[in-house]
């Protein structure tokens, strides 16, 4: 039950940040081609492919649960072949049989690309030494800090997108940005202490170092959301 809760939760974030990128990017290019559906499915094959690599194959902890919330709940709730089919039917229905068609290769190739692109990258990221930077009495989990920042970077995104969408008073809009990013980096930066700590790192011999990751993640994946943030408005 507790599994299927946590995939429920994910795919209700999911689906909110699927409507709220395709419809800004529909409002921005217009609905002559399905460029909202094309994009969600690209960034979430890609993202499929990263996590899937880093978070099962890469061998890295993390709770049954929270994985089947994301690659199962959040993933599957913001990518849609229901709607690519239903939006290449339509447009083989007005006798766009040339949107059609480009619609049916671009989004089959990207997709597949996008995978593979997310695998390589996942496996790039842990390649050398397991996606750890050793030094002499501590360890740098930069690969795991990667995958941080481009979590940030579609928290900014949807921040940007959904603080556009709709219409909250300045306290409330504000309050709901602190919450978003402060949940992120806290818990962004709690996994990075834990997997140290799992690794034999003590947080009573080590409790500097690991406070100074935590500061660095968190000015990282902060500029990261900052980064994320600019690209949303431009949505």
């Amino acid at each position: 039950m507790n599994q299927i809760i946590v995939i429920a939760i994910g795919g209700a974030f999911g689906a909110v940040m699927r409507f709220l990128v395709s419809t800004g990017l529909y409002q921005w290019l217009g609905r002559d081609f399905p460029y909202g559906t094309l994009l969600v499915n690209v960034v979430g094959s890609f993202l499929i492919g990263l996590l899937t690599e880093t978070l099962i194959l890469q061998r890295v902890t993390i709770a049954l649960d929270y994985r089947s919330a994301i690659l199962v709940g959040f993933i599957g709730a913001f990518t849609t072949f229901s709607t690519f089919s239903l939006e290449t039917f339509y447009l083989l229905e007005q006798g766009q049989i040339g949107k059609a068609g480009l619609n049916i290769a671009v989004s089959v190739s990207s997709c597949l690309a996008a995978v593979w692109l997310g695998l390589v990258c996942g496996r790039g990221l842990f390649w050398y030494s397991n996606g750890v930077l050793h030094l002499p009495s501590s360890a740098i989990p930069y690969g795991m800090m990667v995958i941080n920042a481009i979590g940030a970077l579609l928290i900014g995104v949807v921040v940007a997108l959904l603080l556009q969408k709709i219409t909250l008073p300045v306290e409330q809009r504000a309050t709901l940005l602190v919450l978003i990013i402060g949940a992120y980096l806290t818990f962004s930066g709690l996994y990075l202490i834990l997997f140290l700590i799992e690794h034999g790192h003590t947080f009573e011999a080590r409790n500097y170092f690991m406070l100074g990751l935590l500061v660095t993640n968190g000015l990282f994946c902060s500029g990261t959301i900052g980064l994320g943030i600019l690209l949303g408005k431009q949505i």
